[in-house]
């Protein structure tokens, strides 16, 4: 199918049934607007002003135990309380619709090291967060009144992260939410008229074509989405059919561990710095029905455009019409294939960036 790619046009995105504006022309315009301020400081192992890290007191003044791998407590700022709330429902009413929502926000700290993000953790390291994933994926997905599990990670001040000590975090509440229900119908829709799963159909057909696969194992495949939106988004999925996190056998842990570093790795070369994003997992939802419409996969939204100060922002067409983007995604996947697997603060080079507007599309 590649080739022919060079003019505007729209690309089809069947998890959300959505369309997305591709300029390609676009990317060489000059930019005088907002430039991020980059941090190139060296953050210490431990800091004690730090409210995540081991044997320090938070917000709400408990104290940190002396974690040794992952640490998981509940949100001290949840958005979400596990109490019944007493709320009338009105689901029936035109234009006031609401309805209460009952879930559990938690934290997952991945190391006790303040400075130690995931392209810089060994891959045992990784290993730990997933096993930490899968237990709590099983835990809260056992209360009854838990439908969906949601774990993602905001990575960076620029993403709205409010603690630079590496961490995700985990909301699981009793109604789909809105993107994921999206995919869930749509998942189902293919599903129901194919008999077979959307995604790993559509793996198989990125895999023939190998135009936009940045890397690949024999369990799971990191690729740049033919309809993704952000410059440099990425999807890694499962090339088994799996629903979810706990359906991983031990190589799949291992294989999975790896291409998050890899991958994670390539973003932070690319512009020589701590690579911002925020990335998630979508998987069944844990409302008891079997789902075998779904296939595991995680996205990456990483907002940097050009380099490490200029971001895309997603503002005026793609908040009125639609989603849009300058760089095509099969450029995006040239360049993170380009990009080392080992870290660029234990390389020897002088190249701070790749300026995109020079690369010819």
């Amino acid at each position: 199918m590649g080739g022919g790619f060079g003019d505007p046009h729209r690309r089809f995105n069947p998890l959300i049934n959505e369309w997305v504006l591709v300029s390609p022309h676009r990317a060489k315009r000059p930019w005088q607007g907002q430039n991020e301020t980059v941090a190139f400081e060296t953050l210490p192992e431990y800091d004690p002003e730090c409210y995540l890290c081991a044997g320090n007191v938070r917000a709400n003044g408990m104290v940190n135990p002396a974690y040794e791998d992952c640490f998981v407590f509940e949100n001290d700022f949840a958005a979400l309380k596990q109490d019944e709330i007493a709320f009338e429902e009105n689901v029936k009413d035109t234009f006031f619709k609401a309805k209460p929502e009952r879930g559990i926000s938690r934290v997952v700290c991945f190391s006790p090291k303040h400075n130690l993000t995931l392209p810089e953790m060994s891959v045992k390291g990784i290993e730990n967060i997933i096993h930490t994933w899968q237990m709590e994926y099983t835990s809260l997905g056992k209360i009854d009144y838990i439908n969906h599990v949601q774990i993602f990670e905001n990575k960076g001040s620029i993403m709205g992260c409010s603690n630079p000590h590496p961490h995700g975090q985990i909301w699981a509440q009793s109604s789909l939410p809105t993107s994921v229900e999206k995919t869930q119908n749509n998942l189902k829709a293919y599903y129901d008229k194919h008999g077979s799963n959307l995604l790993q159909d559509y793996l198989q057909e990125e895999l023939r074509l190998n135009e936009r696969i940045v890397i690949e194992n024999d369990h799971f495949v990191a690729l740049v989405p033919f309809w993704a939106i952000w410059p440099f988004e990425t999807m890694i999925i499962s090339k088994r059919h799996i629903l979810k996190i706990t359906d991983f056998t031990a190589a799949e842990t291992y294989a999975f561990a790896t291409i998050l570093k890899q991958l994670t790795t390539k973003y932070d070369n690319l512009f020589k710095t701590s690579f911002p994003y925020s990335s998630g997992i979508h998987q069944a939802p844990t409302d008891g029905e079997l789902h075998p419409e779904w296939q595991f996969h995680m996205h990456f939204y990483p907002p940097l455009l050009r380099s490490a100060s200029v971001k895309k922002f997603m503002v005026g067409y793609e908040m009125l019409g639609e989603s849009q983007r300058d760089i095509t995604p099969e450029k995006s996947v040239e360049i993170l294939k380009s990009q080392s697997e080992v870290h660029y603060q234990q390389l020897d080079t002088g190249i701070r960036f790749i300026d995109v507007r020079k690369v010819k599309i």
